[in-house]
């Protein structure tokens, strides 16, 4: 019909030298950071009051945008419930000079409205206007009840995994130690990490989560990782400026080219910092490769946990 949603936002980034990584591609922190904030002036436009992010599906990354190259990002709501939403998020990468378009990345995030004062805020359904509105809008149901059921059988395979004696040892002699990959970093959150609200925002944790991540897995690999994709990341609970994060990273296992590592952020206020008392408000598996200088994906070494 040629009409578009009312509660989609498309934003355009040109890709400069600050957003590049060692190996003059766009890096994964920018990126993320765009994608967040793009998907909650969605969330935003839609339910006419601060939104705040709950968690993003699994993101794959399938293309690398490169200095001077154009990154766009098409974001709509594509299901209201009662006071959380779910976020369209799509990804490209165009060339310039050749204008030739490519998918970087298609992912899914919920964002819950957080009206001011802490009042309650019922969405309104979301105006389907296309066919594809239409399947998103049913399939948005689906996505959401595989979400809770990932928690679920998330939380059973830790409890299973935590009785004594049920521990992975891994026999091989040259296999290397994960203690060795692991990576502490702590950030104060300032206003520029924020909204107006004072929460940190969720784009700004997920940089700095790859940041540490990134260098966890390149003690393993001895080059620069490129990120893949990032899974079951979700917000326990908010921060907000003034806080100090503590980022721990660490792999957890490899698989011939690929490598996963695991991230928990821990916040705390000035009084919980004195008394180490944190509240762990995120966590999220990243995965990783690396590629030699002939552009050939390297092998990773096997871990001992």
């Amino acid at each position: 019909s040629g009409q578009r949603s009312p509660m989609a936002v498309y934003m355009c980034r040109a890709v400069l030298p600050a957003h590049a990584g060692p190996r003059g591609e766009l890096g994964a922190g920018p990126l993320l950071q765009w994608m967040d904030a793009a998907a909650c002036l969605a969330a935003e436009k839609h339910a006419g009051v601060s939104c705040v992010t709950a968690s993003m599906d699994d993101i794959q990354f399938e293309e690398a945008a490169r200095v001077g190259q154009i990154i766009a990002i098409r974001t709509k709501v594509n299901r209201a419930f009662k006071t959380s939403m779910e976020v369209g998020i799509k990804v490209t990468v165009q060339d310039v000079l050749t204008n030739a378009e490519k998918i970087v990345s298609v992912a899914h995030a919920t964002y819950v409205a957080k009206p001011v004062g802490g009042g309650k805020v019922e969405l309104k359904p979301v105006q389907l206007l296309s066919a594809e509105d239409h399947l998103e809008h049913s399939l948005a149901i689906e996505r959401r009840r595989i979400r809770l059921g990932y928690v679920q059988v998330f939380q059973k395979l830790m409890q299973e995994s935590n009785k004594e004696g049920d521990f992975y040892t891994c026999e091989e002699k040259d296999a290397v130690s994960t203690e060795h990959t692991h990576v502490q970093s702590t950030e104060l959150v300032l206003p520029p990490h924020a909204n107006h609200h004072g929460n940190t925002f969720g784009g700004q944790i997920m940089a700095w989560m790859q940041t540490v991540a990134s260098i966890s897995a390149s003690r393993l690999c001895r080059s620069h990782p490129i990120l893949k994709a990032v899974n079951m990341f979700k917000f326990w609970g908010p921060s907000f400026v003034g806080d100090r994060l503590v980022f721990n990273a660490i792999v957890n296992n490899t698989f011939h080219n690929s490598v996963e590592v695991g991230v928990r952020v821990e916040a705390y206020n000035c009084e919980e910092w004195i008394q180490d008392q944190p509240r762990h408000i995120n966590s999220a598996f990243l995965i990783f490769n690396a590629l030699d200088d002939k552009g050939q994906l390297l092998t990773f070494p096997r871990v001992k946990p």
